[in-house]
């Protein structure tokens, strides 16, 4: 995903089925300034809601549906909002500063959901979860492209998500990708020819297919499992909300409401996406 010098952040409700329930639940508080700012013993930034940092669009773990911020992340956290207690809340940010940590830090946000995957290097700026997810990379071509693998793709125009571990993974390899600022740019540049392949999240990917017009023209030549693991991020040295995180994602896989949104918005379950992890803080 790429930075967009001066792009304005935009604050976006959460209005999935789960929110909904939140919002009858919730603290009666406007969130500029009345009732307390604490949720369950978690300090948030704003009261009587979790204020969520993301990147759209990045279906399917978040983007617009019908003018709704919808998808995995979303309904993920939206279990975290409601045993707080509160309504989640989401500030549409560029993607960098979750490397950074900055909107956490500057008090923007109290939490980063954006398919982020835990690095060493991230680990530096910012506390992660539990991984909530395992991701692979894939290859998706034109299916008149001929390429049929991975190592098919030197000398070939490829495209990636700039600042994405698929765009870092195709460098290290030894590709030069055309960066693109989104995942829609990413499939556009596909489809109007600018590259002949792209690589980047597998799940990602699973959801282009699942329209008809990119499933006749496109196909994954290969999926490259890079061992990478998704997390949700807060700012360094807040042990409560991540607990709280950790305690949501927890009781979602043993309860099998992890399956059902995992079936929901990335397709059919397998056991590996929700396996246990030594926490990644």
């Amino acid at each position: 995903m790429n930075t967009v010098l001066g792009r304005r952040a935009r604050i976006l409700a959460a209005t999935t089925a789960t929110a909904g329930l939140v919002l009858v639940a919730g603290c009666s508080s406007d969130g500029d300034g009345g009732g307390t700012k604490t949720a369950g013993g978690v300090e948030l930034v704003k009261a009587g809601q979790l204020t969520t940092c993301t990147h759209l669009p990045y279906p399917p773990f978040q983007s617009e549906i019908d003018g709704k911020v919808q998808g995995f992340d979303v309904s993920l956290v939206d279990l975290v909002a409601k045993d707080l207690g509160v309504q989640q809340q989401i500030l549409d940010t560029p993607f960098e500063n979750f490397k950074t940590g900055a909107f956490l830090n500057s008090g923007e946000c109290d939490l980063a959901a954006a398919g982020m995957t835990i690095t060493e290097e991230r680990k530096k700026n910012v506390d992660f979860s539990d991984p909530y997810f395992e991701a692979t990379q894939a290859v998706l071509v034109d299916k008149k492209s001929g390429i049929k693998s991975f190592a098919g793709l030197k000398g070939k125009k490829v495209g990636a998500q700039a600042q994405t571990t698929g765009e870092e993974y195709a460098k290290n390899q030894g590709l030069d990708p055309v960066s693109f600022e989104s995942s829609d740019a990413v499939i556009n540049g596909l489809r109007t020819g600018q590259v002949e392949a792209v690589v980047i999240d597998y799940p990602v990917v699973q959801g282009w297919l699942k329209d008809k017009a990119n499933a006749s023209a496109f196909q994954v030549a290969e999926q490259v499992n890079t061992g990478e693991q998704y997390g949700i991020t807060v700012k360094k040295g807040n042990a409560k909300l991540l607990a709280a995180i950790n305690k949501a994602l927890a009781g979602a896989k043993a309860d099998g409401t992890y399956k059902k949104l995992y079936e929901q918005w990335i397709g059919p379950y397998e056991e590996s996406a929700a396996s246990p992890s030594p926490t990644a803080s």
